[in-house]
C-alpha cells in the first residue's frame, strides 16, 4: 500500500473512490499517462460490494461486468458477491499497479490556488487540476421519516445493515420499499418468520428477457433527470424487478401481497389511518417486532458543497459526466452511469474530457 503524505500534493488528477466508476477511471488515467491518485475511503478493495449481505451470491446480483482491460473470468456463483467482486477488485488494482491509497476520507473539495482545486482529506491534501467523483452511494442510506419513529420499540434497520434472515427468525418484520433490495430480502426473511410488505408506489415487476432496448430506455430516464439538475433516482429502479420463478412463488404464497405505506409508526408496529384512495377508508394496524427500511441511498456528493454545484431542483446536473457549473469536476457512477457497464463508459469518457483540459496551459 502506498504511503500517505501529510503534507500538500499537487498533481494532475484526484478520484474520489475505487469502486468499479474509479478503478475503471483509473484505467483509462494510467493509460492517458497523467499524473493522478484514488483516495478510497473503505478499509480494503471492493468498493459497495465489501459490505453486501453474505447471503447476497454472486449469482443473485445484477450483473457485474468485467473492469477495462482485466475480465473476471468465471467465477462460482454460489459464493458471496462481497467476497467474489473484492477479491477481483483487489487483483485488478495490483494488475494495473493503481495509486489507490486508503483509507482516507475527504472531507471537502474546495477551489484552490491557480484555478486547481483543493482536495482536503484525512491524510493531508492535494491540489488538481481535475477531479473524478467516484463516490457512488453506499455510505448514504436514505431513511425516510414517519411520525411517531422515535418511539418504536422494535428495531429499525437499513439494508445497509443488514446481515442475515436469521437474527429475525420468531419476530415479525415490517419490510419497507419496492426496490430490488427491498424484494431481495423479503424473499429471504419470509422463509424463517413472518413479513407484511409496504411500500410508497405499487411495485414495478416485468417480463424477461431485459433486452438492450429497455436498458437504454431506463437509463435515459434518468439521464434526463440528471440533465436537468434533479436528484439522479436509480438505474436499477427505473428497470423493474424481473419476475422469475423466485418471485412467482412468493406471489403465489402472498409474500409478495403488498400494503401501501403506512401513516405513522406506534411502540408496537405500524399504523394506516382513515384516508387515502387505498386504504378505502379503513384504519389498520399491523404489529411489527422489526423495521427493515430497504429505502435506497442518496449519491455521496456532501464533500462537494463548497463548489456550489447543486441546482435549484437538488441535484448536480451532468453532462457528459461534467458537472455544468463547474467542468473540471466529473461524477461517475452517478445518474446515469451508476451501474457496472455504465460507470465502464464513464470512466472512459471523463478521462477524454479532462485529457482536453489538462492541454490547456495552466493559470500563473
Amino acid at each position: 500500500m502506498p504511503t500517505v503524505s501529510r503534507d500538500m500534493a499537487e498533481i494532475d488528477v484526484v478520484v474520489i473512490g475505487a469502486g468499479q466508476a474509479g478503478l475503471s477511471s483509473a484505467y483509462f488515467l494510467s493509460r492517458a499517462g497523467l499524473d493522478f491518485v484514488v483516495l478510497d475511503r473503505s478499509p480494503r478493495p471492493g468498493g459497495a460490494w465489501q459490505f453486501r449481505w453474505p447471503s447476497l451470491t454472486l449469482g443473485a446480483t445484477h450483473r457485474v461486468h468485467d473492469l477495462p482491460g482485466l475480465p473476471m473470468g468465471a467465477a462460482d456463483v454460489t459464493r458471496p458477491s462481497s467476497e467474489v467482486v473484492s477479491e477481483y477488485f483487489a487483483a485488478y488494482e495490483r494488475a494495473f499497479d493503481l495509486p489507490v491509497r486508503r483509507p482516507v476520507e475527504v472531507r471537502s473539495v474546495r477551489e484552490g490556488e491557480r484555478g486547481r482545486l483543493l482536495v482536503e482529506t484525512s491524510a493531508g491534501d492535494w491540489s488538481a487540476r481535475a477531479l473524478v467523483n467516484a463516490t457512488g452511494t453506499w455510505d448514504r442510506p436514505f431513511w425516510p421519516r414517519y411520525p411517531g419513529q422515535e418511539t418504536f420499540l422494535g428495531r429499525q434497520l437499513h439494508t445497509a445493515d443488514y446481515v442475515s434472515a436469521d437474527e429475525f427468525a420468531g419476530r415479525h418484520v415490517v419490510v419497507v420499499g419496492a426496490g430490488a433490495s427491498g424484494v431481495q430480502l423479503l424473499m429471504e426473511i419470509a422463509r424463517v418468520t413472518t413479513t407484511t410488505w409496504v411500500t410508497r408506489r405499487p411495485p414495478v415487476f416485468r417480463e424477461g428477457p431485459f433486452d438492450e432496448e429497455a436498458g437504454r430506455a431506463a437509463v435515459a430516464r434518468v439521464d434526463a433527470r440528471v440533465r436537468a439538475g434533479l436528484p439522479p433516482g436509480s438505474v436499477v429502479g427505473a428497470t423493474g424487478y424481473l419476475l422469475t420463478a423466485e418471485v412467482r412463488a412468493a406471489m403465489a404464497s402472498g409474500v409478495l401481497d403488498r400494503l401501501p405505506m403506512f401513516d405513522r409508526i406506534v411502540p408496537e408496529g405500524v399504523v394506516w389511518d382513515r384516508r387515502g384512495a387505498e386504504s378505502a377508508g379503513q384504519s389498520r394496524f399491523v404489529r411489527a417486532d422489526v423495521i427493515l427500511w430497504a429505502t435506497g441511498f442518496r449519491p455521496v456528493v456532501n464533500h462537494l458543497a463548497p463548489l456550489h454545484l447543486r441546482e435549484p431542483g437538488g441535484g448536480i446536473r451532468v453532462e457528459d459526466t461534467r458537472a455544468v457549473l463547474d467542468p473540471r469536476v466529473h461524477l461517475v457512477g452517478y445518474g446515469p452511469s451508476a451501474s457496472t457497464i455504465g460507470a465502464n463508459r464513464a470512466g472512459r469518457t471523463a478521462v477524454r474530457h479532462i485529457r482536453r483540459l489538462l492541454a490547456e496551459p495552466e493559470a500563473a
